[in-house]
């Protein structure tokens, strides 16, 4: 299954000048647990941001650079390649998108859940979250807080 995971403000912010806008180490440390062990797809500017491979995990980079290079990851050239990469990589059935917008808003459309983090705030932002009103059935909520933060960990399935 191909899923969706992200940090959003309410706006639907997810980004700025291609950096993170919130350091929520709760939020790490779900992403973390819930992306091991699986291929994560992103586009290249989101590797570049991250400025690594994730231990782990099947990385896989979208790029148009037919000459792009990066340690310890697959590097494909469309959506549709970097899908294929992740199911032949390890046999896994669950497959996360981790960014970045326009990577965000090719994937929603064949993707079956969404792990969400909504921060309690709409900060100025250059990228955002693709609509998703077709998301809605909630497996699970959980609230919390984190220095004058409240955010929402949401994991969503299509209508």
């Amino acid at each position: 299954m191909l899923n969706i995971i992200v940090v959003i403000g309410k706006n639907k912010a997810i980004g700025c000048n291609n950096k993170l806008l919130w350091d929520i180490p709760e939020d790490m440390a779900r992403f973390k647990r819930t992306t091991t062990g699986h291929p994560i797809i992103m586009g290249r500017k989101t590797f570049e941001s991250i400025g690594r491979a994730l231990p782990n995990r099947t990385n896989i980079i979208i790029t148009r650079d037919k000459k792009y290079k990066a340690d310890k990851c697959f590097i494909a050239d469309s959506l549709s390649t970097a899908i294929n990469l992740a199911k032949k990589s390890i046999g896994s059935d669950e497959i996360f998108i981790i960014g970045g917008g326009e990577i965000f808003k090719q994937a929603l459309p064949y993707c079956g859940k969404l792990f969400l983090t909504i921060v309690d705030d709409a900060p100025e932002a250059d990228t955002f979250f693709p609509d998703y009103s077709e998301f809605e059935t909630v497996v699970n909520k959980y609230s919390s807080q984190n220095e004058n933060l409240n955010y929402t960990f949401l994991e969503l399935t299509k209508k």
